[in-house]
């Protein structure tokens, strides 16, 4: 009797692997296309397919040199740029696992994905490097340090940068590459518990690449605008390497000069969340408007008038809804007109709307969203170490969103609420159970409990309800000052609010329901009001 991976394309759902594994695609196109550009950087440089290539290949000789094989997890602790991509796709080229961790990650929730990801090696920017300074550093033995020199890890072995520009081809790995095999563990916010690593395949990442975008070509650039550590980085790097097209790597999204830099790079296409929406509708009309040759845009919310935008901005909307452990089941046609849809399911996905039995709801109920696909591997296969978690989203076979979704009359699907209280704030998805660790940390608190309430620039705001111990007193600047180094910048609330006990259940859950509808109340202290407002750290 065959193997089973001695029949792997019997499946004619499965792909062959020069079609969707990244080490044999990237191979087909340098050969087919060596002098195409694929990667334009905001510095105006370039990689072409052929350059794209070597440099893979000598990030895999350099961390080949120091130990990594196929299957082994290697960390990646860095901005948007050259030196990001040069790492996946070394690490892919070699059969290892990338593993993308959020370059605003410092104490308690940095040194659980270290302590998870169980990886020896880790390449980081030279800036984040006093993070890793008294904390758990788990298996880590070997560090790359980039951007910088001279940088003491303590226990950890450094190395260069030069280490990943090493001379010479990288013979193939031991074992083939297969689709089914991981390419990435992403990690995404907890709600209930810590956060948690998604296993992804590259069939996973294949079919969120390109399925979901029908209209893309290999004519088409893609404007990266999202952390290469997110999913809403990864994805559309390999839309267009999948497509033989091109993308162009941006630091973040910058309202002054959008347009410009649209212009500047070429690109033709992106994704807009719900705050650059707000962010670019909102600015003065300007010719620069229509000055690009930007052809057509993701949506994520739909939260304007499409054709107002298309009439202002020149671009064709589209709108979808995805998350890291899926691969975007739902997506609309051109010019959706549905404001707050997320479009329908896609061909090959199959979508469920139920009840805490997993029993389907009456159409325009609300309920939790399931998921699952005809094609083997489509979706995340768990959560790395934590097998606990992957059942509980696995139940019945099918994939639990943990979002609240409802179908209007028309058969859209509109999202309502996030299940599990994640917070959304500037692009970032924030555990509610992390804030409130955190904020527990602070002398005099007794507990607190996190939401979300509505921001001014569309997507949340965070809001913490804090119970002070008896005879206790809290500042407000104190807590943010006690904050500011123990997490990311994005995750600090805005809005703080005492209260005499925390609304609960009999069973002593707290109703963050009640909380979220208290919403800014007349005694809430604002930091930003108070004049406190904190900004990202700026990586060159």
């Amino acid at each position: 009797m065959p193997s089973i991976a001695s029949t792997p394309w019997s499946d004619p759902r499965v792909p062959p692997a020069d079609r969707c594994v990244l080490r044999p695609v990237l191979e087909r196109w340098a050969a087919d296309r060596p002098d195409q550009v694929f990667a334009r950087f905001e510095d105006g440089g370039e990689w072409t397919y052929a350059q794209t290539l070597k440099v893979a290949r000598e990030a895999a000789a350099g961390l080949a040199s120091i130990g990594v094989e196929g299957g082994d997890n290697v960390m990646s602790w860095l901005p948007n740029g050259r030196d990001a991509l040069r790492v996946w796709f070394g690490a892919n080229h070699l059969g290892a696992v990338y593993v993308p961790i959020n370059t605003s990650y410092r104490g308690r929730l940095l040194e659980h994905v270290i302590g998870n990801a169980q990886a020896r090696v880790i390449v980081l920017h030279a800036e984040l490097a006093p993070r890793l300074d008294g904390i758990d550093l788990g298996t880590l033995t070997d560090a790359v340090v980039v951007a910088g020199s001279g940088v003491d890890l303590g226990p950890l072995k450094v190395h260069e940068a030069g280490l990943l520009a090493r001379d010479g081809s990288q013979p193939p790995p031991a074992e083939t590459i297969e689709p089914w095999h991981d390419q990435s563990i992403i990690y995404t916010s907890g709600t209930t518990g810590p956060s948690k690593g998604v296993r992804s395949s590259y069939l996973h990442l294949y079919s969120a690449s390109w399925d979901p975008v029908p209209y893309l070509d290999d004519t088409d650039r893609y404007l990266i605008a999202l952390p290469l550590f997110h999913v809403g980085g990864t994805v559309p790097v390999y839309s267009m390497l999948l497509r033989g097209g091109s993308i162009a790597v941006t630091s973040g999204f910058k309202v002054g000069g959008f347009w410009e830099t649209v212009a500047a790079t070429g690109s033709t296409f992106t994704v807009l969340l719900a705050s650059m929406v707000t962010l670019l509708t909102k600015a003065p009309p300007s010719p620069k408007d229509r000055e690009h040759g930007m052809r057509h845009a993701l949506m994520i919310p739909l939260s304007v008038d499409t054709e107002q935008f298309k009439a202002r901005f020149g671009c064709t909307i589209y709108t979808a809804y995805n998350m890291t452990e899926i691969s975007s089941p739902l997506m609309s046609g051109a010019q959706p007109k549905v404001l707050g849809s997320c479009g329908r399911p896609r061909d090959g996905v199959e979508v469920r709307i139920v009840d805490g039995n997993d029993c389907e709801v009456a159409r325009g109920e609300v309920g939790e969203l399931i998921v699952r696909t005809d094609r083997p591997w489509a979706l995340n296969h768990g959560y790395y170490r934590n097998a606990e978690a992957t059942v509980e989203a696995w139940r019945n076979g099918w994939f639990h969103t943990g979002d609240a979704f409802r179908i209007d009359a028309e058969g859209n699907y509109h999202f309502v609420d996030r299940m599990k209280d994640a917070i959304r704030r500037r692009g970032e998805n924030i555990s509610s159970f992390e804030v409130e660790a955190e904020v527990s940390t602070f002398p005099g608190v007794q507990e607190a409990a996190a939401v979300a309430v509505p921001s001014e620039h569309g997507e949340d705001e965070v809001l913490v309800a804090v119970v002070a111990q008896s005879g206790a007193s809290i500042d407000w600047a104190l807590l943010v000052a006690h904050l500011v180094p123990r997490m990311p910048h994005y995750m600090v609330p805005r809005y703080f609010r005492a209260i005499e006990a925390l609304p609960k259940t009999p069973t002593q859950k707290v109703q963050k329901h009640v909380l979220r509808r208290d919403g800014v109340t007349a005694d809430t202290w604002d930091r930003e009001a108070a004049g406190i407002r904190l900004r990202g750290q700026k990586l060159s």
